[in-house]
């Protein structure tokens, strides 16, 4: 797994339109997150921080459990640490997933399951911020949202708590049980 040195650097690529992080050793990581979607300082270069590397960490190790390859695992996490230092805030948009029963609230860096009319799947929480919380999505395979939308590997999206559930994961079996 790649570890985080004290020679990371964020910064935005004009060319690419893109936030990408110098890992060194001739190593560019290329951010999923539309610059659109990036907060002023964003455009600017600064240093992976302490809190970057531990962010990291926690994601790497809450993701641990997933049926994903090491540089999705990788790719995963090295997107929710830009997400959640970079990404501008938004809106929820819950009308995309089904209401679950009882109240749910998920903590940081925990997997939940979100349910729509096309099928169910798996995200990250990025931030909490009380009744709604910033999401990625954690499959592979692309989430069907509506006949016309779909949410693509590390697409982030808000939602309300009320559309979250629980997904235990079987480290032993490799199962997920959702609910």
């Amino acid at each position: 797994m790649l570890k985080p040195n004290n020679s990371w650097t964020w910064y935005y690529d004009q060319k690419n339109d893109s936030l990408m992080l110098d890992l060194g050793e001739e190593m560019v990581f290329r951010v999923s997150i539309p610059s659109k979607h990036l907060i002023a300082c964003a455009f600017n270069r600064c240093e992976f921080t302490v809190d970057d590397a531990s962010t990291y960490q926690t994601y790497l190790e809450s993701i641990s459990v997933l049926d994903l390859s090491a540089p999705r695992k990788v790719e995963l996490a090295l997107n929710a640490v830009a997400a959640s230092r970079f990404h501008k805030p938004m809106m929820p948009k819950s009308w995309f997933f089904s209401q679950q029963e009882g109240g749910y609230t998920p903590h940081n860096g925990e997997i939940i399951g979100l349910d729509t009319d096309f099928g169910a799947a798996r995200y990250l929480v990025i931030e909490n911020s009380g009744c709604a919380s910033l999401c990625m999505l954690a499959d592979v395979e692309p989430h069907v949202l509506t006949s016309g939308k779909e949410m693509e590997f590390c697409g982030i999206i808000k939602v309300m708590n009320d559309r979250m559930q629980a997904v235990h994961l079987d480290t032993e079996l490799g199962l997920a049980l959702v609910g």
